[in-house]
């Protein structure tokens, strides 16, 4: 028991227990946010094993030389102390019966509700209720009702702000000014300690008895990093006493707020607290879900006949990936939990570009017009850390924080499991992929959109900007006339250290030639971006080193079998049964057995790798190429890292195989949302909800944009009856139903003719389209 999935056809994720010894799970999947901050759903009383958690977008701190910066975990807002006639209200005390806890994800509310029993036998009911705004970016809004079910009980009840919150013991703030406005509103100052964030929180509460509205004066406690009040009262048998709280979080690094002082950054949030609680819970949870329904429900629905599970697991995803991405500001991205815990600290991974950045290219264009830029804006960092490592251009961090920090990976992470000593992490150092991924990423952006604008601000220098990485990365020591890229991490981290992983090369490849291509373009028909690019960049001079580079460029080829080699050790290595690891309930059990050094001379992948060039460039590959590659390496990847299941259904659903392709999709669903409850501790998995949803729309739904044109050739799972979703391309709008026999495209905008291949065949569709397959 724990997670429940009775509700799910309303939306509803339930847990029907309540397990102290497994609390992370909800904390993280029932998290609430809005892309400015995230809040886990740890209960308002506490216990021993939780891990409270509210994290703003973009306000990184570093809390020491010795460690990498990291999003700081905020003061405590939703803590409330309930005693019953002086007895702590505490599930793991007492008694307890009719428990839920439920998130609505079409409305961001989290809802719980138990009947408890005192230790002293006093017996009330208590229901939470709790929203971070969708519309109000800065409002945390809660309910709590507690009804006396036999007899009169009082009431006491300790609720404010705690600042000792810390990063797995790391504290990140000073102590700031602690006020008590009004005799009501209650405030707290935190400034971070390195990046110097201030920090204002604001809350207040309002009392009701049978919904009357109390005139209550509170006690006000103030301790180190605390600020608190106390209510108490007398709620006889049959009455309801409600306490509603508003809290407010502004900081410093608010768009909005730059040029403002901490004091007048005081003054809006309790001014914005203020308004929030003239508004009351209902009209703020009210327009927060009409806000979810015009953001995310109408703007990119998606409706599958077939098993309930799988439309919640989209619905789910959907969820998520609103709730994780800053878009109302450019200088920050998706961190690899979301705002949903401190796994990974927050910074940005090749996971945007390459699994969750399609979602909003197709239904939401402003935002991932927002995520490419600030790739842009963090040019500076890129720069840094390619002069570091003796290379030109912009070589991206594989762990992108604030704009110009470069590179925050840490150096060393988990234990040898043979020798006992710390594991280096060399992903931040030889993991270089990301450089082209983010160049892909732009082109992408610019393709599906037909954002031109985009391309001539940002965009051609990008491309430009990582292909001259890629031509001074070259390695053109080799006696046969070839460049190659040595010494290596590809996507597949179980092979460090490989020479001409062929991802990375082919990637490096495309991204050179795309910068050639748009040479010629610019020259020719932008002369005025041409001077500007040539002026940063020397672009003839940088134009010779990308030609050779590209021509001269090891590309790994087939092996006679048709298998396209990994890396130049891939396929010398030894093979193993991998049974027990491709079976394995739980991730990492191959790491329980070997160490990293072990791994790399097995052939065995933690995640799909050269696949992936199939997923990206699927037109570069030869039919016989493609299906040899995916049989040879899917048979050797154990699907150790949460991005990869997804890439595999997909993959799956192009080579024919759908029982597999939804096998794959059922599991990629399940990584956070199924019942084992160690899933999630340290947040959600983000990128997997972007693969979720590529499962189902360019898996399921056949959708692929190929050398800049919209493909869409469907394999519909046997388990459905049909799949109906909206894409947007070059300004239209197009909603998308697939049948088992039919398929139907209608241009909801109307305002131009669509061109698009539809199972082998080309149609032009501006009003709507309809083909049996």
């Amino acid at each position: 028991m724990g997670i429940d999935y009775s509700k799910i056809t309303e939306g509803i994720l339930r847990e029907d227990c309540f397990d102290p010894e497994q609390l992370g799970k909800c904390e993280s999947i029932m998290s609430l946010g809005n892309g400015y901050l995230g809040l886990r759903s740890a209960t308002e009383e506490h216990y021993l094993n939780e891990t409270r958690g509210i994290f703003v977008a973009g306000t990184f701190n570093k809390f020491d030389e010795n460690e990498v910066t990291e999003l700081p975990n905020g003061a405590d807002l939703t803590a409330v102390d309930i005693f019953i006639e002086g007895e702590r209200f505490s599930l793991s005390d007492g008694k307890y019966e009719d428990y839920t806890r439920e998130l609505n994800v079409r409305t961001g509310e989290l809802y719980r509700s138990v009947a408890w029993t005192s230790p002293k036998g006093r017996k009330v009911k208590l229901s939470f209720f709790r929203i971070v705004s969708l519309k109000r970016l800065h409002v945390i809004a809660q309910r709590i009702e507690i009804t006396a079910l036999d007899e009169a009980v009082e009431v006491r009840i300790r609720s404010g702000i705690d600042g000792t919150m810390t990063n797995t013991g790391s504290q990140h703030f000073s102590d700031g000014d602690k006020r008590f406005y009004e005799k009501h509103f209650i405030q707290f100052v935190q400034t971070t300690t390195q990046s110097d964030i201030g920090f204002a929180n604001t809350t207040a509460h309002i009392l009701y008895v049978d919904n009357e509205k109390l005139q209550e004066e509170p006690e006000v406690f103030i301790e180190r990093r605390k600020i608190f009040a106390g209510f108490d009262k007398r709620v006889e048998a049959g009455q309801t006493l409600a306490i509603e709280k508003y809290s407010t979080v502004y900081t410093s690094r608010d768009k909005e707020m730059e040029g403002k002082s901490l004091a007048d950054i005081q003054e809006i949030s309790l001014g914005a607290c203020r308004d929030a609680e003239k508004a009351g819970y209902a009209m703020l949870k009210d327009e927060s879900s009409a806000k979810w329904k015009e953001e995310v429900w109408d703007k990119a629905p998606i409706q599958i006949k077939g098993p309930a599970i799988d439309q919640f697991a989209i619905l789910f995803a959907q969820y998520h990936m609103r709730l994780m991405v800053p878009k109302h500001d450019n200088r920050m991205n998706i961190g690899a939990k979301g705002l949903s815990g401190e796994g990974y600290k927050g910074p940005t991974f090749w996971d945007t570009e390459i699994f969750l950045l399609p979602y909003y290219i197709f239904t939401d264009q402003e935002t991932a017009r927002k995520l490419e830029e600030y790739r842009y804006l963090s040019l500076p960092g890129a720069h840094a850390k390619a002069k570091h490592n003796g290379y030109k251009g912009a070589m991206f961090p594989w762990e992108s924080a604030w704009l110009d920090d470069g590179e925050v990976t840490p150096e060393f992470m988990d234990v040898d499991i043979v020798t006992g000593k710390p594991i280096k992490v060399w992903s931040g150092i030889i993991e270089q992929h990301i450089t082209s991924d983010v160049a892909y990423g732009a082109w992408q952006y610019a393709v599906i959109t037909g954002d031109e604008e985009f391309m001539e601000r940002y965009g051609y220098e990008l491309i430009m900007d990582t292909a001259n990485f890629w031509a001074s990365r070259l390695e053109k020591t080799g006696t046969d006339g070839t460049y190659h890229i040595n010494d290596v991490v590809g996507p597949d981290e179980f092979r460090e250290h490989v020479n001409d992983n062929a991802f990375t090369n082919y990637m490096a490849h495309w991204n050179m030639v795309k910068a050639m291509e748009y040479f010629h373009l610019l020259k020719e028909e932008k002369p005025e971006i041409f001077a500007r690019l040539d002026e940063k960049m020397n672009l003839e001079a940088a134009y010779r080193e990308w030609k050779d580079g590209s021509e001269r460029i090891y590309l790994p080829k087939p092996t006679k079998e048709h298998v396209l080699p990994q890396d130049d050790r891939y396929l010398s290595c030894r093979d193993i049964d991998l049974t027990k690891y491709k079976e394995q309930e739980h991730v990492g059990g191959i790491t329980r057995d070997f160490n990293m050094e072990q791994i790399n001379q097995i052939q065995v992948s933690k995640q799909a790798d050269a696949l992936v060039l199939f997923f990206l460039l699927e037109n570069e590959f030869p039919a016989e190429v493609k299906k040899a590659t995916w049989e040879y390496y899917e048979k050797r990847t154990i699907h150790d890292s949460s991005l990869s299941l997804s890439t595999h259904s997909v993959l799956a659903s192009d080579m024919g195989e759908k029982e597999l392709a939804y096998s794959l999709f059922q599991k990629a669903s399940m990584i956070d949302l199924g019942t084992f409850m160690g899933s999630s501790n340290a947040g959600i998995h983000a990128a997997s909800f972007g693969g979720v949803w590529q499962c189902v729309v360019y898996g399921f739904g056949g959708v692929r944009m190929l050398d800049g044109k919209l493909r869409i050739n469907p394999s519909l799972p046997n388990e459905w009856e049909e799949l109906a979703f909206t894409i947007l391309w070059k300004g239209q709008k197009l909603a998308v139903k697939v049948a088992k026999d039919l398929i139907s495209v209608q241009n909801l905008t109307g305002t131009a003719e669509v061109e698009i291949e539809i199972c082998g065949e080309q149609k032009s569709v501006q009003e709507e389209l309809k083909m049996m397959m």
